[in-house]
């Protein structure tokens, strides 16, 4: 485990600095970094999802002293960083379809365990398949839960930004309730995305049993970090969902991801915890609990739940999923069991009104 970093040791968004121990710092904060997401790709200013890449394919590399190999599927991420004929990674990767990335990540690791038998090497390269939430939860879902059955040797990372950004801003199965999409709009009586629908990934991939399990934040890039290079500490399968904002998407300011991000956090929107072999094992405490409504507030996504004329009884019901998902967890230091209604009861309370 590594050591917590105070608020004050580090200001609100730095990834660290030079009030910090070399060992308390980021790889971001190195100087020698792989940076293996290099400048010269074309996100959006503001990517979350460009962070959590770069955080994560990073630490990765340094783990494996740069032996790893990565299959990227089709999304905002495999688009931005390579316009054909150019590419912004400086390490071994490849593209596949928008939902086999994890069918490839297998291959490719099968092919590095053949190459190295073959060469008399001990050393063989590791497997990262990474892709958004559509790639993942929804076309993907098929062969990621086949690579959880078979264990196989590959991590797999998810950038969960709670859409397909790519193609316009559509649903997925990881958008959240009540959000604005282009295929969820502000319409009838309980408008955006609907209650009771889409999947906890992390909680499906516990259930297979595999190694190890994590939800990270952009917000916190040692604790991301950490996750990543204790997941490929493993042999087997392994599953990361990292939470990236999208300010396009979202419609917040391009300067505030890593505030949203952090809100999400500590409201309890989005439970950050690690899991090994079905188990959860630890969880990130929240420091100062937040109302939801202070995370809501900066997304144009959420404006009809924040304006004059918001249904106080929707976003009683999202603080009730909030305070679920605390209570749950485990997400705070004093929690006790509270008479919050589940996410399905708010949702059938919802049904009702």
């Amino acid at each position: 485990m590594y050591d917590k970093i105070k608020f004050y040791q580090t200001g609100s968004n730095t990834v660290g600095n030079r009030l910090l121990n070399p060992s308390m710092r980021t790889e971001q904060a190195a100087v020698d970094r792989p940076n293996t997401l290099t400048s010269g790709h074309r996100a959006c200013q503001g990517c979350g999802e460009a962070l959590g890449a770069r955080y994560a394919i990073d630490a990765a590399m340094r783990y494996t002293n740069g032996q790893l190999l990565v299959c990227n599927a089709t999304g905002c991420l495999e688009v931005f960083s390579t316009p054909f004929p150019e590419s912004a990674w400086r390490l071994p990767w490849i593209h596949s379809l928008f939902g086999n990335s994890a069918a490839v990540g297998t291959g490719l690791a099968a092919a590095a365990r053949v190459r190295a038998k073959k060469l008399g090497s001990k050393i063989v390269p590791r497997v990262i398949a990474q892709g958004g939430d559509g790639g993942t939860t929804d076309i993907g879902f098929g062969p990621l839960s086949g690579m959880f059955e078979r264990n196989d040797d590959v991590l797999y990372i998810c950038y969960d930004n709670g859409a397909y950004m790519n193609t316009g801003v559509q649903r997925s199965s990881a958008t959240p309730p009540t959000a604005r999409t282009a295929t969820t709009q502000l319409v009838g009586d309980a408008p955006g995305a609907e209650w009771g629908k889409g999947k906890n990934v992390p909680l499906i991939a516990m259930a297979h049993g595999i190694p190890y399990v994590a939800t990270a934040s952009v917000s916190d890039p040692k604790d991301l970090e950490y996750k990543v290079q204790k997941a490929m500490s493993y042999h087997g399968a392994k599953y990361i969902q990292i939470f990236v904002p999208c300010p396009l998407g979202w419609g917040c300011a391009s300067n505030s991801t890593v505030t949203v991000a952090r809100l999400a956090c500590e409201t309890g929107f989005y439970p950050i915890f690690e899991a090994e072999y079905g188990k959860v094992t630890s969880v990130r405490k929240i420091q100062q609990k937040q109302p939801v409504i202070n995370f809501l507030k900066p997304q144009r996504r959420f404006a009809h739940l924040t304006g004059k004329k918001a249904d106080p009884k929707v976003l009683a019901n999202l603080q009730a999923m909030c305070d679920q998902n605390i209570k749950e967890f485990g997400l705070m230091d004093d929690s006790v069991p509270e008479t919050v209604p589940t996410a399905i009861q708010a949702f059938e309370r919802q049904e009702n009104m």
